[in-house]
C-alpha cells in the first residue's frame, strides 16, 4: 500500500535559490503589498531600536546632574514609539495576510491546471493523496514562509543594521568586540544548514505517504471491514507514523541544538559588553552610564532578531523540500500535449472523417514491462459498431484508452481520416469522444448539474432530453427534488445503475461522433441493462462507437465483434457468424450463457421469503 515513496525525489543538501527565485514570481502580482510590508516591518524595527537611545538620554541627563529632566519629551517619545509599533503591526498583519492569500491560490491554481492537463499515466504512479499533500500542506508551508520570512528578513536585518550603526557611533571599538560573535555564527548556521534540510525532506517525504495512506484507506473503508483489515491496516499505518515521528525528532533535535547556539553567542556578546563597557564607564573616551545601558540593551537586543532569522532559517529548510515538490509538480510538462510545430493547420481538422485506424500500433505501460500492444491494426468506418471482447488483461481496456489519447502509442499511428491524431488537437479530438467507463463517477452537486456536466452550454431541457434517451428520467422524477436532487460526494446517494445512467446521459449529452463504453453495463442489474440497450440502439444510430463487454448478451447487435487476446484480433465478424465459427467467441458465449442460466435456475428455486 507505501509503496510510493520512491515519487519522492533526491534534492541537493544545499539551497536552492533558483527554486525561491521561481517561488518569489508569484509575488509579483502583489509588489504593492510586500512593499508595503517590508516598509511596515522596517517602521517596527527602527522604532525598537530607537527605545535604548532614548533611555540612554535620560539617563545621561540625570547622571549629569540635571535634576529635572525633561520627563515629558521622554514620555511623549516613548509612546510615539509605542504607537509606531502598534499601528506598523496592525498594518504588515493585514497586508502579509492579502499575500499569503493570493499566493497560496495562485499555487493552487497553476498546480490544478496542470494536473488535469496531465495524462493518465501521471496519475496511475502517483495516488491521490501524495498530490493532495503537495496542494495543501505544502502549499501551506511555503506561503507561510514566503510572507512571514520576508518580514522576519526585513524586520532583523534593519534591527541588525540599527544597533551595529548605534554601537559603533556610541563606542566602535567596544562595538567591533561585541560584533565579533557573528562570524561564528554564519559558520554554525552553515553546518546546521545541511543537517536541518536532510531531516526536513525525510519529514515531507513521509507527510505525503501518510496523506496517501489516508486517502487510500477511507476510500476502501467497506473494503477493509468487509475483510477484517483493520487491524493489518492499523500495522501499516503505524509503520509510516514511526517513520514520521522519527524524523521529525531528528529535525527538532536539530532545531533543538541550533538556537540555542545563537542564544548562547549572544550570552557571550552581552557578557562582553558588560565586562569591558563597565571598565571603560569612566576616563576620558569611555562610556557615559547611559551609553553602557544602552549598549547592554543592544548586546541583548542584537541576538533577539538573530534568533527570529534563525527560526526562519530553520523553517526555510522545511519549505525547501515543499518548494521543490509543489514547483517540480506545477512544472511537470504534459508527456500528451499539442505540438505547435506539427499540428495541421487551424481549420483543416477531418471533421468529416470517414474511417479510424490502428496502423502497427505498439503499446506498453512503461520502460521495461511487457508490451501491450504489438502491431496492431484495425480499421474503422464511421457510424461502424465494435465490440471489444476477450479474456482480462487482454488489451481491450488499453485500445479503448489509446482511442481516446489518454496514453499514445510507442509505436505506429492512430488515424482520422488518414491522419495522425498526434497532429491533430486535444480539443478537437476531445469534441469527437463520449466516454462512459465501468465505475461511474459523479460530483458533488445535483443531477441536472451532473449531466451538463457533458455540455456545460446545455439548457434544462436538453439535460431532460438526454436523460429521457437513456430512460434515466423515470427514476429522477421519483426522487422528491427531481433533477435538482443532490447526488451527494461521489454520488453516494444514488444506486450503481442510476449513477450509470446519468453517466450515460453525461456522455450523449455532447453529442459525440465517437461512443466509448469501457464495461458500462457491467455493474448494474439485468433490468436496468435491459433499459439502457433500448435507449443505446437509439443513441448509438449514425455513431461510431466501441463497447467492452463481458456481458456479452449486450453486443449482439455490434456489426463487428472483436476478440482480443494478447493484444491481437484472434477472432472478428458479427454475432451469427462467429457462433457459426464455433471457435474462441462461441466458447465465450456458451459458457457465459450456461452460467447464467445456471444462476437464473438457482434462483428460481430458493425459497420464498417468510
Amino acid at each position: 500500500m507505501n509503496e510510493h515513496h520512491e515519487l519522492e525525489e533526491d534534492t541537493r543538501a544545499r539551497i536552492d535559490l533558483s527554486v525561491w527565485k521561481q517561488l518569489w514570481g508569484y509575488t509579483r502580482p502583489y509588489r504593492k503589498h510586500v512593499v508595503l510590508l517590508c516598509l511596515f516591518g522596517a517602521f517596527v524595527a527602527v522604532a525598537e531600536v530607537s527605545f535604548p537611545l532614548v533611555t540612554q538620554s535620560l539617563i545621561d541627563k540625570i547622571a549629569a546632574g540635571d535634576v529635572a529632566p525633561d520627563w515629558v519629551a521622554h514620555g511623549l517619545a516613548y509612546v510615539g514609539l509605542i504607537l509606531t509599533i502598534v499601528f506598523s503591526v496592525h498594518l504588515f498583519i493585514k497586508q502579509g495576510g492579502r499575500i499569503r492569500t493570493g499566493v497560496g491560490h495562485d499555487i493552487r491554481r497553476d498546480g490544478f491546471d496542470t494536473l488535469v492537463k496531465l495524462p493518465f499515466a501521471f496519475f496511475d504512479q502517483r495516488p491521490v493523496g501524495w498530490l493532495m499533500a503537495r496542494m495543501t500542506s505544502d502549499c501551506d508551508r511555503l506561503t507561510h514562509v514566503l510572507t512571514w520570512g520576508v518580514l522576519d528578513y526585513v524586520w532583523g536585518s534593519t534591527v541588525m543594521l540599527g544597533i551595529a550603526g548605534a554601537m559603533l557611533w556610541m563606542h566602535w571599538q567596544l562595538a567591533l568586540l561585541v560584533l565579533t560573535v557573528l562570524p561564528a555564527l554564519a559558520v554554525i548556521s552553515a553546518w546546521f544548514q545541511r543537517r536541518l534540510l536532510r531531516t526536513s525532506r525525510r519529514v515531507r517525504k513521509t507527510n505525503s505517504r501518510i496523506t496517501a495512506s489516508f486517502n487510500e484507506n477511507l476510500a476502501g473503508v467497506r473494503t477493509s471491514k468487509l475483510f477484517g483489515r483493520g487491524p493489518a491496516n492499523l500495522e501499516e499505518f503505524q509503520e509510516l507514523t514511526r517513520e514520521m515521528h522519527a524524523s521529525s525528532v531528528a529535525n527538532a533535535q536539530w532545531n533543538a541544538l541550533y538556537l540555542p547556539c545563537v542564544l548562547g553567542l549572544g550570552s557571550i556578546a552581552t557578557a562582553i559588553a558588560l565586562s569591558m563597557g563597565g571598565v571603560n564607564i569612566v576616563g576620558a573616551g569611555g562610556l557615559t552610564a547611559g551609553e553602557l545601558v544602552a549598549f547592554l540593551a543592544y548586546s541583548k537586543m542584537l541576538f533577539d532578531p538573530v534568533h527570529q532569522m534563525a527560526r526562519w532559517f530553520a523553517e526555510m529548510q522545511m519549505a525547501q523540500a515543499s518548494a521543490e515538490r509543489v514547483l517540480g509538480l506545477i512544472g511537470t510538462e504534459p508527456a500528451i500535449a499539442d505540438d505547435p510545430a506539427r499540428l495541421v493547420p487551424a481549420g483543416t481538422e477531418p471533421d468529416g472523417w470517414k474511417e479510424l485506424e490502428f496502423a502497427k500500433v505498439d503499446f506498453n505501460y512503461g520502460t521495461g514491462n511487457k508490451p501491450v500492444l504489438e502491431g496492431f491494426d484495425l480499421r474503422v468506418r464511421a457510424g461502424e459498431r465494435i465490440a471489444l471482447v476477450g479474456a482480462t488483461g487482454g488489451g481491450k481496456s488499453t485500445i479503448a484508452s489509446l482511442l481516446c489519447r489518454f496514453y499514445e502509442p510507442t509505436g505506429g499511428e492512430l488515424r482520422f481520416g488518414g491522419v495522425d491524431y498526434r497532429r491533430l488537437p486535444l480539443a478537437w479530438l476531445q469534441s469527437q469522444l463520449g466516454i462512459v467507463l465501468q465505475t461511474p463517477h459523479l460530483f458533488s452537486g445535483t443531477i441536472a448539474e451532473n449531466i451538463r456536466y457533458g455540455r456545460l452550454d446545455a439548457t434544462d431541457e436538453e439535460v431532460r432530453d438526454a436523460a429521457r434517451a437513456v430512460g434515466a428520467d423515470e427514476f429522477i422524477g421519483r426522487l422528491e427534488d427531481g433533477y435538482a436532487s443532490a447526488v451527494g460526494e461521489g454520488g453516494n446517494r444514488l444506486s450503481t445503475g442510476e449513477k450509470q445512467l446519468i453517466s450515460f446521459a453525461r456522455a450523449i449529452i455532447a453529442d459525440p461522433r465517437i461512443l466509448v463504453m469501457d464495461e458500462a453495463t457491467s455493474s448494474i442489474d439485468t433490468q436496468t441493462e435491459s433499459r439502457i440497450q433500448r435507449a443505446l440502439e437509439t443513441v448509438l444510430a449514425g455513431r461510431t462507437s466501441f463497447v467492452i463487454a463481458h456481458r456479452l448478451s449486450t453486443i449482439r447487435s455490434a456489426d463487428r465483434i472483436l476478440v482480443i487476446d494478447a493484444g491481437k484480433i484472434v477472432e472478428e465478424g458479427d454475432h451469427a457468424t462467429l457462433l457459426a465459427r464455433c471457435g474462441r467467441y462461441h466458447d465465450l458465449y456458451t459458457r457465459q450463457s450456461l452460467r447464467e442460466s445456471t444462476i437464473e435456475d438457482a434462483g428460481d428455486g430458493l425459497p420464498a421469503p417468510a
